[in-house]
């Protein structure tokens, strides 16, 4: 019991700020950003990149992946969505976006990187060993020490800072807030730029643990759109909850159904289906919207 616990932990500190980045752009802009898998990819990329090919610390290639990816998406946003969404009324018009950047990013990746599986070393060496009851590498604690410990921060940055709660009013009533004087554009393009930037910090964190490849974003997407619908899109409580649920879920799923292959994940999506055709709004989402 002691392994699952932990082994959800660890999951969904990974799930909750993957869901953070996409829900943040979702309530900022009511945009769904099917790329998002296609960031956290890029994310690792960079991180290999400077991990292995420059031969620099992993602090600096985890820097250096959230600042690639903050540029690019504020310039995916300022460039792309803002022109996309001040000319159509239609939301299939950012979708289509949207899905067009996902495509893009995968051509991208596959000239840049290729479509081999890439991973840096170990952060840390070792294993965490109590009485054979929990048995956890120490590179996997500690990824899940700083995915929990960025969640935070951007909790407090959300809540506390100027910025923050700009990009809350922005969620909350997009037309009132500019009527009060909030920068629509501006925060618009920062909220977006940080929803990359998580995307990438995770791509960064992981590439470590499970190493990355072109194949990876559709997945990671599907997965991010599971938990902000669990927890109920646009809030960013329910995207920390939903990522917990689903690595929780998972974490049980693989420990009691690994004897049946890949039918853990046809029981997980089965029972999510079920719990989103009961409350389509989700755990934390209003019936109205």
């Amino acid at each position: 019991m002691e392994q699952i616990i932990a082994n959800g932990l660890y999951l969904g500190a990974q799930y909750a700020l993957i869901a953070l980045g996409l829900t943040l752009i979702f309530s900022l802009m009511n945009v769904l950003n099917f790329a998002h898998g296609q960031m956290y990819v890029f994310g690792g990329f960079v991180c290999y990149t400077v991990v292995s090919q420059l031969g620099l610390p992993f602090i600096v290639g985890l820097i250096a992946s959230a600042l690639v990816l903050g540029v690019m998406g504020a310039l995916i946003e300022r460039f792309l969505f803002r022109p996309v969404i001040r000319r159509s009324k239609r939301d299939e018009s950012t979708m289509l976006l949207a899905a067009g950047i996902a495509f893009f990013l995968d051509a991208l990746i596959l000239l840049l990187f290729g479509e081999k599986q890439r991973g840096v070393p170990k952060i840390v060496n070792g294993v965490f060993n109590w009485d054979f009851r929990l048995i956890m590498p120490y590179d996997r604690i500690l990824i899940g020490v700083l995915a929990i410990a960025l969640i935070l921060g951007f909790i407090l940055f959300m809540q506390y800072s100027k910025a923050g709660r700009a990009m809350r009013a922005l969620a909350q009533d997009r037309t009132a807030a500019q009527l009060m004087g909030v920068d629509v554009d501006r925060y618009s393009m920062l909220g977006f730029a940080m929803g990359a930037m998580l995307a990438g910090l995770v791509g960064a964190l992981l590439v470590t643990i499970t190493g990355v490849n072109l194949g990876m974003g559709g997945p990671t997407s599907v997965k991010a759109f599971l938990m902000i619908m669990i927890g109920g899109a646009g809030v960013i409580s329910g995207a920390i909850a939903g990522g917990f649920i689903l690595g929780m879920m998972e974490s049980v799923g693989l420990s009691v159904l690994s004897s049946y292959g890949d039918v853990t994940y046809l029981v997980i999506f089965a029972t999510l289906m079920t719990f989103l055709a009961i409350r389509p709004q989700g755990l934390m989402g209003k019936p109205w919207g």
